[in-house]
């Protein structure tokens, strides 16, 4: 059991103004695992008068000064890393080898290649007579998800130190504690007083606090699209910059000279890793209608094989989803599918035979389904594949396109110059051809209602600058 009420503010953890307890949740057993307090309006405050203290002292420090605390905090990370595996199993699911080896690892992955980008980053250039010149934006609200935690934490926190900014940061109330572990390496690590400051706290009340704060100068939050609906609308009276990472609806286009078997099989795992609960999964499966029997076949028995079970066992592949809520939301939406008459390949409502505790879903995969349906078009954020056909690669993308979000795609193909010329036809922030990985380096983000701004690499650094102009630098005679 971790109970872990305070917030750290200004280099200390210190009580809550107003006590307001709240149990953190195991998915896995629906028991309470820990407690954490919620925040108010009250501690945003302090936590951003803490912030603005160090402001100007912290902009300050050299390039080598923030790389040298940058390896610092990767250096004490490796020290806690499996103490912040552990966390992420018992406050989200996520299986053991997934929370160790990905949901744990991407933290020092982000802060590597944030130190990798700092390294040559130009905060200066000169064009003829004028200097343009990039300084740090200021005080920032950090506003991270429960699905991939420590990951979100890492992308914000390493570039706005990287940049010079100082910060507050509200981790998700639903998955808080491997997001307080890691300010504990931050303060063991050596950050200054001011610079890092963490209340917890829903978003109704420290995430609405935080983003229309006169004196926080710019919002980086992940989440829902709803969510990243209310935080623009809170900052907009005081004009703040708005970075948002949002939902997605993405796309999976098998094209017809794709290897089958493996693109079909490898699309559908990527749709059930995580339970679902990646924003730029693959969770439309395009495939061309005369092989839509096939799709569904590999699909189904990719969906079978994979088994739901206890985060702690060794070969488990999928945990439960993070919630109640979240389990009867992906319930009714299963529901829907069926009622508007998807072909259901396997899977469906209910928990999964023999697990009869915990917020486990059935594997599903909808087959024969068109984009209109509700299950096209809402993000489920459970391991639900919805499978389409099409009958020719225009309508392809016409399908992948037709969606109010626009995060990621995917394209497999036998012919690379084919496939590079449907993912140029995507509109959609990412696009891997034939199962390409990600790219730390490489700005992530999505079009649309997935968002703006840019995370990750050095464009997830230039999120956290100003840019200034001064005209006349160089003498002209």
């Amino acid at each position: 059991m971790r109970d872990m009420l305070k917030f750290y503010i200004n280099g200390e953890w210190v009580d809550p103004v107003t006590a307001n307890p709240h149990d953190v949740i195991n998915p896995a057993t629906e028991a309470v695992c820990g407690h954490i307090s919620l925040g108010s309006a009250a501690a945003v405050d302090e936590a951003v008068a803490a912030a603005c203290g160090a402001a100007e002292e912290f902009a300050k420090t050299t390039r080598e000064e923030r790389i040298a605390l940058l390896e610092k905090i990767l250096e004490i990370y490796a020290t806690r890393h499996d103490e912040i595996a552990t966390a992420i199993m018992e406050e989200m699911g996520a299986p053991w080898k997934l929370a160790k080896y990905a949901q744990a690892a991407s933290g020092p992955q982000h802060i590597q290649a944030t130190i990798d980008v700092l390294k040559t980053y130009d905060f200066e250039e000169q064009h003829g007579t004028t200097q343009i010149v990039k300084e740090p934006i200021g005080v920032c609200a950090l506003i991270t998800p429960w699905n991939w935690p420590i990951n979100q934490i890492a992308v914000k926190v390493a570039p706005a130190l990287a940049a010079g900014c100082t910060m507050v940061l509200k981790p998700s109330e639903i998955a808080p504690f491997d997001a307080m572990i890691f300010a504990e390496i931050l303060h063991d690590a050596g950050v200054p007083a001011g610079v890092f400051n963490l209340v917890n706290g829903d978003g109704p009340t420290v995430g609405a606090a935080l983003s229309g704060h006169p004196d926080v100068a710019m919002v980086s939050f992940t989440g829902s699209t709803r969510a990243g609906v209310a935080v623009a609308q809170n900052a907009a009276p005081t004009v703040k910059r708005v970075a948002q990472e949002l939902g997605g609806k993405s796309a999976n286009i098998i094209l017809d000279d794709a290897d089958f078997d493996k693109a079909v099989a490898r699309g559908a795992a990527n749709c059930f890793d995580n339970t679902g609960q990646s924003c730029n999964a693959p969770t439309r499966m395009l495939v061309p209608k005369a092989r839509l029997a096939e799709a569904a076949e590999i699909a189904g028995k990719r969906a079978e094989s994979t088994t739901p079970g206890d985060p702690q066992g060794e070969n488990t592949r999928m945990g439960p989803v993070v919630s109640e809520m979240q389990w009867n939301k992906i319930q009714d939406l299963i529901q829907k599918g069926i009622d508007e008459g998807a072909t259901l390949v396997t899977g469906g409502t209910g928990r999964p035979d023999g697990l009869d505790k915990g917020y486990y879903v059935k594997p599903t995969v909808f087959s024969d389904a068109n984009n209109d349906m509700i299950i096209a078009r809402e993000e489920i954020f459970g391991p639900v594949l919805t499978i389409i056909p099409y009958e020719n690669e225009d309508e392809a993308v016409r399908i992948a396109n037709d969606t109010p979000y626009g995060l990621s795609g995917y394209v497999s193909s036998g012919d690379l110059p084919r496939a590079r010329a449907v993912a140029a036809k995507l509109r959609a922030g990412m696009v891997h051809i034939n199962d390409a990985s990600l790219d730390v380096l490489a700005p992530f983000g999505g079009y649309k209602q997935s968002g703006n701004g840019r995370e990750w690499g050095a464009h997830g650094m230039d999120e956290f600058l100003e840019v200034k102009s001064v005209y006349g630098y160089q003498a002209t005679g």
